[in-house]
């Protein structure tokens, strides 16, 4: 019966609708068009790539530090509609902003596109949050893999939306100042639904007697860290989400850049790119979710990470534009997958009640992954081309090259890493360990 409603539920539509909406912001400002205009016309040259990684950085860093301590007091007041509503808003008015950065704009370019990126980030774990609350755990893999799968179709809808405006006037800046504009009000209309639609089932508590929820967070936040040796599986879990999802992040904010430097893509080839990669990942979603199911989520995690990892090495190896369309193909198959099941792993490994904080643990995880993988590829990739055409007298576009593939590696060397320390995570254990921690507090009075 609960497979039945997973097509059904209004508030499991007005969930995914969310995701449709958030997931045109990545397409179009993170993978295909803002990130190649920043480091190709705002910047230019191998320092913009230096500081769009730097940029990256700083806004997974600011998410780190504001998410950690969030998770909890949403828990605790059953806030999270609200605090998704706060920071959604957040994105989609400095998503809008981006239209007045122009040629020489760095400072406002970064500092508008880092609030957006906090906004967006942030805002994912109320929305990741609320998950448990409008579904089963019999089918929260195949709601969180439909919510991947859903949302990649909106970040189609919004490039081929974008796209034609930037064909015709394609010598200009202004399609691409205008494509933030409409992306914002993409993003915003696509998530009303999940406002009015979804209610939030956690019961607000009272704030004691010189409390407030500053205080209570940390609280909260200081007695899962005290009891940690009940959750041995779901730190071993985020230690390895950690590591690959390094990998995933410098994939994805990089995309465009690779394309462009490599491969010598232009804005309208991007956006096709990225519509294919788009599409590959409505299905690395929804299938993951389904085998998932049949096979046990870790397998179907290590398949995803497996395929990702394929992906980059060819990438390394590969001469064509053509076969960069289908290298990204895979790799967008991949990595949803990746990116889907890990939010069902942690939705599994949280107890009944903490569920916002659990996805804060993994925001901070996915958000420190944010500012370290972005932040070593862009200074890598721009500092090798930089060293290169100073010291050794190389050509400027084939000593950005370089620094490109020097990147390149540096992706599979943390999925490498961090699928390893994967294979030392039991599911089966760490789903026990959630269960019986809830029924431990019961059973003293409560937490």
């Amino acid at each position: 019966m609960a497979k039945k409603l997973i097509y059904g539920n209004r508030e499991h539509w007005a969930w995914y609708l969310y995701d449709f909406g958030n997931s045109a912001y990545a397409a179009v400002v993170v993978l295909a068009v803002y990130s190649a205009y920043f480091k190709g016309a705002v910047v230019g040259g191998a320092q913009g790539t230096r500081l769009w990684g730097i940029s990256v950085g700083i806004a997974m860093l600011i998410s780190v530090v504001i998410s950690i301590i969030m998770g909890p007091i949403a828990d605790f007041s059953a806030s999270k509609k609200k605090f998704l509503f706060g920071f959604s808003a957040l994105s989609w008015i400095f998503t809008a902003l981006l239209f007045f950065v122009t040629k020489g704009d760095i400072f406002i370019g970064m500092l508008f596109y880092i609030l957006a990126e906090v906004g967006y980030r942030i805002g994912q774990v109320f929305y990741n949050g609320l998950l448990p609350e409008i579904t089963t755990a019999e089918d929260l893999g195949r709601v969180s893999g439909n919510g991947w799968a859903i949302g990649s179709m909106g970040g189609i809808v919004c490039l081929l939306i974008v796209l034609p405006i930037i064909m015709i006037f394609k010598n200009s800046d202004l399609p691409v100042r205008l494509a933030m504009v409409i992306t914002a009000v993409f993003f915003a209309a696509s998530t009303i639904p999940s406002f009015l639609i979804i209610k939030e089932r956690a019961q607000p508590q009272r704030l004691l007697p010189g409390q407030n929820y500053l205080t209570v967070g940390f609280k909260r936040l200081g007695k899962t860290l005290k009891n940690i040796r009940h959750f041995k599986e779901f730190v071993k879990f985020m230690i390895a989400f950690l590591v690959f999802n390094d990998g995933i992040m410098m994939a994805m904010d990089f995309a465009a850049i690779i394309g462009a430097v490599l491969y010598g893509m232009n804005q309208t080839q991007l956006i096709v790119m990225m519509i294919i990669v788009q599409v590959t990942s409505i299905f690395g979603a929804y299938l993951s979710g389904i085998y998932g199911e049949k096979v046990g989520f870790k397998r179907a995690l290590m398949i995803s990470l497996a395929l990702m990892l394929l992906a980059i090495i060819w990438m390394l190896f590969n001469q064509t534009l053509i076969g960069y369309f289908v290298i990204t193909a895979l790799a967008g198959f991949a990595l949803t997958g990746v990116q889907a099941v890990s939010r069902t792993m942690t939705g599994f490994f949280a107890p009944k009640g903490q569920s916002a904080e659990f996805y804060s643990f993994e925001s901070v995880a996915g958000r420190a992954s944010s500012f370290v993988g972005p932040t070593i590829y862009g200074l890598l990739a721009g500092g090798v081309a930089i060293w290169l055409e100073k010291n050794r007298g190389m050509e400027t576009l084939l000593a950005e090259q370089v620094g490109q593939r020097a990147g390149i590696i540096s992706i599979g060397v943390f999925l490498v890493i961090g699928m390893l320390i994967l294979t030392t995570v039991n599911e089966k254990r760490g789903r026990q360990a959630a269960e019986a921690y809830v029924q431990e507090g019961t059973e003293s009075g409560g937490a």
